[in-house]
């Protein structure tokens, strides 16, 4: 098994080496943000380069391993071998694909949006269960999920959800999720068992860090408090702890209801709020190319990148790089990682 695939280790050696440079330079931390910059780069690429010599050692061993059983005909340590070997080709191909996460914010934690398009029920309970599906895939890769803001549906679903997903290059990943999401299915609310067709849209915007500043004058924000809605118990309903916080010059407006808590949802929506900010700068900065975010898109007909088929037959269909998955089932259980990759591989290709 070849342990190199499409994993440019030269370039993230040539990375590493330019960073310590750089660092050895007179007045380097004449700059701090600079610096910072400069530093966290050599921190990824040095745990991209150890993660794969890692891997690299323990398949030469594996292989030798492999050789020895082969030769004494030994079936048992053959199957062993084996098995250890598939995982780590598995383990080598997740690390090729972080190979292709090369932006300046790929890798910081994610903040993914999630909100219904039109048609009531159906789309909010669609809407939910993309949720659950960032939630899922969050877990396989063991990142931290908090749930920032989450409207309930008036009678299934969600309104809107916001999730923070924290860990190394969740960004990185989860930036190809930016789009419109279609299903179709034999509807479970429709008395006549009709087929529906539902939408929802998906924000994906980097977790900005301590690496990043993003400059917010007080003077620009508006803060509003009011009763959370939807489901949430009787405190959640009889005080005033929803906040939501409007930023006048960008007139970008974030709110959040997670938590019982006022002040809780106030720091929430200013993680949202700072997510979004930072994007909105980059987008102005970059003149709208190259931009840290996909551009919007209306949810309906025509405009969405992925389609989910329950019935008549099950598929997953992403329509970017028209890679298609039968088992639509465990793509709704978190499984995305092909998508990912293809993604990342088509627009590595492209640029």
């Amino acid at each position: 098994m070849a342990c190199g695939g499409t994993f440019d280790i030269d370039a993230r050696r040539r990375e590493a080496d330019d960073a310590e440079k750089l660092m050895a330079a007179p007045g380097f931390w004449d700059i701090p943000a600079e610096a910072q910059k400069t530093v966290a780069t050599l921190k990824r690429a040095r745990a991209t380069l150890g993660d794969f010599e890692k891997r690299a050692g323990a398949i030469a061993n594996l292989t030798e391993l492999m050789d020895l059983a082969e030769t004494e005909n030994d079936q048992e340590m053959l199957s062993e071998v084996s098995r250890e070997l598939e995982a780590l080709e598995k383990q080598v191909d997740d690390l090729e694909t972080r190979s292709l996460l090369s932006g300046e914010q790929d890798r910081l934690g994610a903040i993914v949006s999630i909100h219904p398009g039109a048609g009531g029920t159906e789309s909010q309970d669609w809407a939910e269960m993309l949720m659950r599906m960032y939630q899922r895939w969050a877990e396989r890769h063991a990142y931290k999920v908090t749930l920032l803001d989450h409207q309930a549906g008036d009678e299934a679903g969600i309104k809107d959800a916001v999730l923070e997903i924290e860990g190394e290059f969740a960004y990185g990943y989860l930036r190809s999720e930016n789009g419109v999401h279609r299903l179709v299915r034999i509807s479970p609310y429709d008395a006549n068992q009709r087929r529906h067709t539902s939408f929802s849209s998906v924000q994906v915007t980097p977790a900005v860090d301590d690496t990043i500043t993003v400059d917010i004058n007080p003077g620009d924000l508006r803060v509003d408090t009011f009763r959370a809605s939807g489901a949430g118990g009787q405190h959640v309903n009889k005080t005033e702890s929803a906040v939501r916080i409007t930023h006048i010059p960008s007139n970008l407006v974030v709110q959040s209801q997670a938590e019982r808590s006022q002040h809780r949802n106030r720091e929430m929506a200013m993680r949202i709020l700072m997510s979004r900010l930072y994007v909105h700068y980059q987008e102005i900065e970059r003149q709208k190319t190259l931009a840290a975010r996909e551009p919007k898109k209306d949810i309906d007909f025509g405009s969405q990148i992925r389609s989910y088929v329950l019935q008549p037959y099950t598929m997953a269909n992403d329509h970017r790089t028209e890679l298609k998955i039968p088992d639509v089932h465990r793509v709704l259980d978190g499984d995305l990682d092909p998508f990912i990759d293809a993604f990342l591989k088509q627009r590595k290709r492209t640029s």
